[in-house]
């Protein structure tokens, strides 16, 4: 049992990290522009097809990866410049609207460039296999990598956030973005650049992903969901609370996926455990929420928060 609780927790902590890279980008867009972006979850679909295609195309997974990212950044950006910038002064409910109008858009779209039918990337050589845990237990080496690569990834935007200019310009657009606007600083500039970085960590996250998941046109959905989750659980605008929530959330939902049934069968019927098991566990993030709104209402390093 302890071994199959380590296995679990290991793959939280890589979907986790999944979370963090969507969340992440999604939170800098929505705790610094103000603005609620549905089409955000595309973006993670987006590079995750984009990787596909760069792989075959190349015939390297590595090459494969390094284009995706600023191909994933170039869509950030025609996005922004074409359709986004118009929307942000408007209400929330209009940018709700046209960016989950875009959703539809982008999917059929996907659809037709590349079809319905789910695609796959191939493990690169120096990824595959497995390291062994405890007992028969083993966890694959490409997950192990996947965790990896997010912390870097989270280590990288905690020091540029926290440690340089651009973090500081970014963190003082947040609190107060008219007085950094009237100290010379370009207000539309930084605002597209957060929003093409943003897309390039949700292309990230769908690129690496997509060699143990089939790439296929609803993706970014259930992880779009999620990752809202993640930021209010967080903090709107925090890294470091979008970092320990996704990997609160990960975590937590799949153990309860795992582990939800067995507990119940400790005291129930097998049949009505099961089935008990398989409705609460999908619940347990959302209760997660619940319980932290009610604790800290900004979430767990949001503004006003001590």
């Amino acid at each position: 049992m302890s071994n199959l609780l380590l296995l679990q927790v290991l793959n939280g902590a890589q979907f986790g990290i999944l979370l963090f890279l969507v969340a992440a980008g999604l939170t800098l867009v929505f705790g610094i522009m103000d603005f609620i972006n549905l089409a955000h979850g595309v973006l993670y679909m987006v590079g995750a097809y984009l990787m596909a295609s760069l792989t075959a195309v190349t015939g390297s997974f590595w090459l494969g990866l390094l284009l995706t990212l600023p191909a994933t950044m170039l869509v950030g950006l025609v996005l922004e410049v074409t359709i986004f910038r118009r929307l942000y002064d408007r209400p929330h409910l209009d940018q709700v609207l046209a960016t989950f109008a875009l959703v539809m858009i982008l999917s059929e779209g996907v659809k037709i460039i590349w079809g319905a039918a789910p695609l796959n990337v191939p493990i690169p050589d120096m990824l595959t296999g497995s390291i062994p845990l405890a007992g028969p237990i083993r966890f694959p080496v490409y997950r192990l990598a996947i965790i990896g690569a997010g912390l870097a990834t989270a280590f990288c935007l905690w020091f540029v956030i926290g440690r340089t200019r651009i973090g500081m310009l970014l963190r003082a657009g947040a609190h107060d973005r008219s007085t950094v606007s009237a100290l010379g600083v370009d207000i539309g500039r930084l605002f597209m650049l957060v929003f093409a970085f943003g897309a390039m960590l949700a292309g990230f996250a769908g690129a690496i992903v997509s060699p143990i998941l089939s790439v296929d046109p609803g993706m970014g959905d259930s992880i779009l969901i999620l990752g809202f989750v993640v930021i209010v659980i967080g903090g709107v605008g925090s890294i470091r609370g979008a970092f320990i929530a996704s990997l609160l959330v990960g975590v937590i939902d799949t153990v309860g996926r795992i582990f939800g049934p067995i507990v119940l069968k400790m005291v129930l019927d097998l049949d009505v455990a099961t089935q008990m098991g398989r409705t609460i566990a999908p619940m347990l993030v959302y209760i997660l929420m619940a319980a932290i709104l009610c604790w800290r209402p900004n979430g767990l390093f949001g503004r006003g928060t001590s």
